[in-house]
């Protein structure tokens, strides 16, 4: 089984192509940082940086909504790219297939425009985030608080 899930942020705008022929397929090539977990004594944050492609519907959602500093989770596979480099040289890569992309955080969170932020505030009632309960309505739920 080869599967892999990683939460991290695009280190840069992704490059998009597409094929040529008949159908043309949308191949996206992106770069994520995803934290490490645990840190090294007083150090800062580590992380580590996984060459990603999409190709496809994937890619196409690449292309119209991901950008540089976007969080998402990704599901996918690791597939080798190992070859030979112009000078001889053998040359062995990893990269990330993305089978599967969402976002993993809201759209204020991850610092859109000022102006759509603004507008969404607007016309947005506040909130934390959590659904509102009417009140009264604590014995209807089947747990306790």
């Amino acid at each position: 089984m080869n599967k892999v899930i990683l939460m991290g942020r695009l280190t840069r705008d992704p490059e998009v192509r597409y094929s040529t022929g008949e159908n043309a397929t949308a191949i996206a090539r992106f770069s994520i940082a995803v934290d490490r977990r645990f840190r090294r004594g007083g150090d800062g944050a580590e992380a580590d940086f996984f060459n990603c492609t999409a190709f496809g519907k994937q890619g196409e959602f690449v292309e119209k909504y991901l950008k540089k500093g976007t969080k998402i989770l990704l599901s996918g596979r690791i597939q080798n790219d190992n070859y030979t480099n112009r000078d001889g040289q053998k040359i062995q890569a990893v990269q990330i297939i993305a089978e599967e992309i969402e976002f993993a955080e809201s759209k204020n969170a991850s610092g859109g425009s000022a102006r759509s932020e603004a507008a969404e505030r607007a016309s947005a009632p506040v909130s934390d985030g959590f659904m509102n309960l009417p009140d009264g309505g604590d014995e209807e739920l089947p747990f306790n608080f």
